[in-house]
């Protein structure tokens, strides 16, 4: 399909582009940004007129629950829910059932997702079988069947030796290791150490278990050389080891969580479930480092953090309702909001779910390095068009995700979010239209 997206303000962060200017797109690929070839005759038009065109967003956490949790969510309403929110690239991590640990099971998904046409599907392999933290995986194979990188998802190796030799594995064959820096000792609560969780009476996660994490990695990372993607900071404590390590060299990245980043743990009131979330919300100080570390570039990327849950696991009391919440389609909106405070620019803000993201994945997306994340010409078209001048307010009942349990609905928050998303296009097709 030839599609023509005219009268926007196109902005791409990795080249600064910032200009009114149209996009040709044809065969998948983006033709043309600029002025309209008489020759070029498009079987859609998409008019962005004051609507920002911007490259398609990228999402290095979103659990789609399929296999194995499908009464959470099915593969087919979380990838609508991706392109309703303008993620036309995103990373799920191998915590389904069965584990990816085999090579079948991620051709499977990747096939799957490739049929649905909307979204690229970057599958993280298992680090350890079954996510035991007992034997290493075959990463080279699952390697050749698309895994982007390897983690452990939320289940901390409570082995070292097992940790050392899988980031030797990985540091001899140039993967990435994708690791949420949580002690499997001291992150055994529910809510955040402090006063709201004692006062609430609830069971604590101190931020020890993220320091001691994360000085455990980061020795490790010295010994073996190997690369490694911090998933969801929390902490000041642990921003100020990460950008310690960053300034020493170390070849680590790391992202933040829609969540950490608007959240803290004085919003879980009287005890609302929608708030139990993984990592803990912490506090306010906790918060604003986080704000700052993702301005500074200490954290390289934002994250959805979309993990879908039923009702019913939502509907028991706090300690024990299933952590979690839908995030893919609010990834643009709580971004802007946090560019708006912060004081960047529209390009600064969305750097950190496009471009930036795209640098994380490095040489793992092959060919797509060069573009995926971009509008450039010449490369794939994958596009979101939103209009930045919307506020919306979060209904869960009117969310695509089979998972309608957010923290950020309007009747927990009462706040209005900027930017509404009005198309999607993944590799030359239009996967989401809103039609108000």
């Amino acid at each position: 399909m030839k599609i023509l997206i005219q009268n926007g303000r196109v902005i791409d962060p990795a080249s600064g582009r910032d200009e009114r200017a149209d996009v040709l797109i044809a065969a998948g690929r983006i033709l043309a940004i600029g002025q309209v070839s008489p020759d070029f005759r498009p079987d859609r038009v998409i008019d962005a007129s004051g609507c920002v065109v911007a490259p398609g967003l990228v999402d290095l956490a979103a659990r789609l629950r399929e296999p194995g949790y499908e009464h959470e969510g099915m593969l087919e309403s979380e990838l609508n829910a991706a392109a309703a929110g303008g993620v036309t690239s995103l990373v799920c991590p191998p915590d389904t059932d069965p584990t990816l640990d085999e090579p079948g099971l991620v051709e499977m998904l990747k096939f799957r997702a490739r049929k649905l046409s909307l979204a690229r599907l970057f599958p993280l392999g298992a680090l350890t079988r079954g996510l035991k933290g007992e034997t290493l995986t075959e990463m080279v194979e699952l390697t050749e069947s698309g895994c982007v990188g390897f983690s452990q998802a939320d289940v901390s190796i409570r082995d070292t030796t097992v940790l050392m030799r899988a980031m030797q594995y990985a540091a001899t064959h140039g993967y990435t290791v994708w690791l949420r820096p949580q002690d499997p000792w001291f992150g055994k609560g529910v809510a955040a150490s402090g006063s709201v969780a004692t006062r609430l009476g609830l069971s604590g996660v101190s931020v020890s278990a993220e320091t001691i994490a994360l000085h455990t990695i980061f020795e490790l990372m010295r010994s073996t050389g190997a690369r490694v993607h911090l998933c969801r900071l929390s902490s000041a404590a642990g921003i100020a080891l990460v950008r310690a390590a960053k300034t020493e060299g170390l070849a680590v990245t790391a992202d933040v969580s829609i969540n950490s980043l608007h959240l803290t743990d004085v919003d879980i009131g009287y005890f609302n479930p929608a708030m139990r979330l993984t990592p803990p919300l912490r506090q306010g100080r906790d918060r604003d480092a986080l704000r700052a570390a993702l301005i500074d570039g200490t954290l390289d990327a934002l994250v959805s953090d979309h993990t879908p849950v039923e009702g019913d696991a939502k509907s028991l009391p706090f300690g024990e309702a299933e952590p979690g919440a839908t995030g893919l389609e609010l990834l643009l909106s709580l971004a802007l909001k946090w560019g708006e405070g912060a004081g960047l620019s529209l390009p600064q803000t969305l750097a950190r779910v496009t471009c930036e993201p795209v640098r994380v994945l490095g040489d793992a997306l092959g060919s797509l390095v060069s573009s995926a994340g971009r509008l450039v010409e010449g490369g794939v078209a994958d596009v979101c068009v939103f209009d930045p001048s919307v506020y919306w307010q979060v209904s869960p009942d009117l969310l695509a995700s089979q998972g309608k349990s957010t923290p950020f609905a309007f009747e927990h928050t009462g706040m209005a979010l900027p930017g509404r998303v009005r198309a999607t296009v993944v590799a030359g097709t239009v996967a989401y239209t809103r039609q108000d």
